[in-house]
């Protein structure tokens, strides 16, 4: 991409679009489009559709989502159902209307089903039962990668998915009632320390494998697709590494410096037992991830311990 290609980063103040937002900034691009989800609601399709007129982005990568935890997904099924198929439906069709000639979709690990082969390849896509816990939001999400094939095949868009395996990195979601696994550690952890207390208690078993990705890789990797890929399909963005969440929360503890015990509560679910991403097509492609797990969270950490007072309780859409 050429430094005045104009990009429109949907979902700049998450996790992901942050991390997309910061790098394009680094490698100097000066044509950046944003706008806060209060500012234009994508979910709204006739909004939608203006702002792509007027606006007239190249180059699109698709950040925004709702997005959270097995609690929030439990509790809110509906919502993360409706609102992902609307954001997704809705960026994608006024892409093609508004001739943007390179959209990148970003979805999820989620979207393979719960007992597929590990590590998870591509193909595994509809091949069986997903997770109940977060089987909404997963549909949201395949039915987003059809949608770029779908208008690859009628219209020959140049619309690609890629789906990162877990994230994490600043400005992440540490509100207890909404985040993901890693940064709800990370939260827990800390606050037992500063309070003292003897144990933190960690939902689950313990026994589940993840995989994490820092959202600085993710960004590298996005910038590399958008110049060097182009098929149908999902492809998997991940390190190929993964852990158990007694080893992820032992780290944690380490980082943290935390010198109580870890209590797990099993009578809490699991979810999925294991999700490692197969990321061999990706590295065939060129790319591969550089920042290591405990390097990430250590820089992770430092960054939450200088804006714990500034968090918000929710994590921006």
């Amino acid at each position: 991409m050429d430094r005045t290609t104009k990009i429109y980063v949907a979902g700049h103040r998450g996790l992901v679009g942050g991390a997309l937002l910061r790098r394009l900034k680094r490698d100097g691009f000066e044509n950046i489009v944003t706008r806060t989800s209060s500012e234009l609601d994508l979910r709204d399709q006739s909004a939608t559709r203006a702002f792509f007129a007027q606006e007239k982005p190249e180059v699109v990568i698709l950040a925004a989502a709702r997005v959270g935890g097995i609690l929030a997904n439990s509790q809110y099924p509906a919502q993360f159902l409706l609102d992902n198929i609307q954001i997704a439906a809705n960026t994608i069709e006024a892409a093609q209307q508004n001739g943007v000639r390179k959209l990148l979709n970003l979805g999820s690990s989620c979207i393979y089903p719960k007992l597929a082969a590990q590590p998870l390849r591509e193909e595994a896509l509809l091949t069986g039962p997903l997770e109940p816990t977060n089987r909404a939001y997963a549909i949201a999400k395949i039915a987003a990668i059809e949608m770029c094939d779908s208008f690859r095949i009628q219209y020959g868009s140049d619309f690609i998915s890629a789906m990162p395996t877990n994230l994490y990195g600043p400005f992440d979601n540490f509100d207890l009632n909404g985040s993901h696994v890693l940064p709800a550690l990370l939260r827990k952890t800390h606050e037992a320390k500063k309070a003292g207390a003897d144990t933190v208690e960690i939902w689950g078993s313990g026994t589940p494998l993840r995989e994490f990705l820092h959202c600085d890789d993710l960004a590298d990797a996005c910038l590399f697709l958008l110049d060097n890929f182009s098929e149908p399909g999902p492809l998997n963005v991940g390190t190929g590494v993964d852990l158990s969440i007694r080893d992820l929360a032992e780290m944690i503890k380490d980082v943290v410096g935390f010198e109580g015990k870890l209590r797990f509560d099993a009578s809490k679910p699991d979810g999925t037992p294991r999700k490692l991403m197969d990321v061999s097509r990706l590295a065939e492609a060129g790319w591969t991830a550089k920042i290591g797990l405990r390097e990430g969270i250590e820089t992770t950490y430092q960054w939450f311990l200088e804006h714990e007072n500034e968090l918000p309780e929710r994590a921006h859409r």
